[in-house]
């Protein structure tokens, strides 16, 4: 449990923080493309914000509903809902061990999602802002039935992208339906399937354009790079919104004359983002309508899937005079390239998170992507050279190097026991003047979502600390090396709270050889000096060991083919 609110204190100035990440699809592991764009960015920004005292609601789910997933089923012989269940516990597991610290890990198919997107669903068909139409749909003569979304693969309509599902193109993040794409063909026989009518429903998307328009404009939260594009995509004009899909697997929709039909998996999804978060404050007896209504959101996505969240996502919310608030936030990152080249679970070119974690920490992958992953839309690259670099460069020799020998020097010099300062002399008020102000910077990225420059900021100042320790020679001056000693602590339980987002596990750690509870400090503990003379810390451990070049060889050779 990770947060702390009080009965039903509802604030409006900031201190209620909601915090969702793009819902993992039950159709397989997670591996390190999901994580870098999604998952530890909003984990790392839930820590700050829990660190500096906000009320922090952070949800994620299952995306269980949808062709592939019933697809698949059906492959394995297997209910839906046994298939879902299984990656559900899986991808948590995973989550966990990363140390993504969600509140509450939900499913879109729960009870409480389904009624959710129902209410939904009725509330703007009372508005109408729905429609049904009887429309030509691809049908497959051989395996008799009709072909939506992941049943189909072709032709993207826009940049002729081939395989492309026939729900939108990941290449160009357009979004269509299944009638638009191009050569389609079956994804289950590979046959070419035929048009047959069936009567669907349809999200007036077009009529919500110029309240779409408003709210963008009017948020200068949003980045400017994804907000331009997506005003683009309205001012070329935006399509009514295909909501129907005629399979087994879904949502049903509440009417009697479409019991037959299910919702379209989009249609769902993001709704679970509420419905997650308030079943969760409702289980602590706290009004969870209300502090939806009352709290600053944030909505982590990649790149992938901007058409889907400030498009569908907003103009639903919009279309039910946003009973529920749209958010003020929606951090959107790039994709994750691997030795600069695509992820390809086909063809080997893939890394797994589980099989990650099996060689290595976690904390080494959280430090490694957020020390590369800028907060824009650019692809990132995972090079196993350069991870291995920074790791032994950065998290090794640099941060490890200042606290092990912090740690050990009290040890084997002050029988663990922090000793009284002298008078500070200059380079003593100057190092004490960098303690308390080095959360500064590092709070100002944190608070733009810049996790890789924060990232960058805490490293200048371990390579601070490094300086004044080697400068000051405690080993030699012995006027002076109380003082030292005593400041240099101080600055290594600085470096474990700036720390803490991004490598938790370790620096539970350290907190322990600290002899210090993690529940008394904060982020703003490192402006007084929290430990005091006569303190005792415990026999340090070693917190990082440096990558061998064998380890990353093995890496290196499990991809299939020669990397250059």
């Amino acid at each position: 449990m990770h947060i702390t609110i009080k009965g039903n204190m509802m604030e409006s100035n900031g201190k209620n923080i909601i915090i969702t990440s793009a819902l993992p699809y039950a159709n397989g592991e997670i591996h390190l493309g999901h994580i870098v764009s999604t998952y530890l960015p909003a984990d790392i920004f839930a820590r700050f914000c829990r660190s500096n005292n906000k009320n922090v609601v952070f949800t994620c789910a299952t995306d269980d509903f949808g062709t592939p997933i019933l697809l698949q089923s059906e492959k394995e012989k297997i209910t839906p809902e046994k298939y879902i269940d299984f990656w559900n516990k899986r991808d948590l597991a995973d989550f966990t061990n990363l140390g993504i610290s969600f509140d509450f890990f939900h499913n879109t198919s729960s009870t409480e999602n389904i009624k959710l997107t129902q209410y939904f669903f009725q509330k703007i068909l009372e508005n109408n802002l729905i429609y049904k139409n009887e429309i030509s749909q691809l049908y497959c003569e051989q395996d008799k039935k009709y072909l939506p979304d992941r049943y189909v693969l072709g032709t993207c309509p826009y940049c002729n992208e081939d395989d492309q599902y026939s729900d939108g193109c990941e290449k160009c993040g357009k979004a269509f339906i299944d009638r638009e794409i191009l050569k389609p063909r079956c994804a289950i026989c590979n046959k070419t399937p035929k048009l047959k009518t069936s009567m669907h429903y349809f999200f007036k998307l077009s009529l919500l354009s110029s309240k779409l328009k408003t709210w963008l404009t009017n948020n200068s939260n949003l980045q400017n790079d994804v907000k331009n594009y997506v005003m683009k995509w309205i001012d070329d004009g935006l399509n009514d919104w295909d909501i129907t899909r005629d399979i087994s697997w879904g949502v049903p929709i509440p009417l009697e004359e479409a019991k037959n039909k299910v919702l379209y998996g989009w249609f769902d999804n993001h709704i679970c983002y509420i419905s997650s978060t308030l079943l969760f404050l409702e289980n602590k007896n706290i009004n969870g309508k209300e502090f939806w209504n009352n709290s600053i959101i944030y909505h982590f996505i990649g790149k992938d899937i901007v058409y889907h969240h400030y498009l569908f996502l907003s103009a639903m919310r919009l279309a039910i005079n946003e009973e529920y608030k749209l958010p003020e936030f929606i951090p959107t990152r790039g994709h994750l390239m691997l030795q600069g080249e695509k992820f390809s679970k086909s063809r080997g070119w893939y890394i797994g998170l589980g099989e990650f974690l099996d060689e290595f920490p976690a904390d080494y992958l959280r430090f490694y992507l957020a020390r590369i992953t800028p907060f824009n839309q650019s692809d990132v690259n995972f090079d196993w050279e350069d991870f291995a670099v920074k790791i032994n460069n950065e998290l090794v020799a640099n941060v490890g190097n200042f606290i092990h020998r912090i740690l050990s020097f009290i040890e084997s010099n002050y029988d663990c026991t922090v000793p009284e300062p002298k008078e500070y002399d200059k380079e003593d008020h100057e190092f004490l003047n960098k303690i308390r102000n080095a959360n500064e910077n590092v709070t100002k990225h944190l608070e733009k979502n810049e996790i890789d420059k924060g990232l960058a900021s805490i490293l200048n100042f371990s390579d601070y600390c490094n300086q004044y320790f080697q400068k000051r020679e405690p080993w030699k001056n012995e006027e002076s090396k109380n003082t030292t000693l005593y400041l240099s602590i101080n600055a290594v339980l600085s470096l474990s709270i700036l720390l803490f987002p991004y490598i938790p596990f370790s620096i539970e750690k350290l907190l322990t050889n600290l002899n210090i509870e993690r529940d008394k400090i904060n982020w703003k503990t490192n402006v007084e000096l929290f430990i005091k003379p006569g303190h005792e810390i415990k026999k340090p451990e070693i917190l990082f060991k440096k990558i061998e070049k064998e380890s990353i060889e093995k890496q290196k050779n499990k991809l299939g083919k020669k990397i250059k």
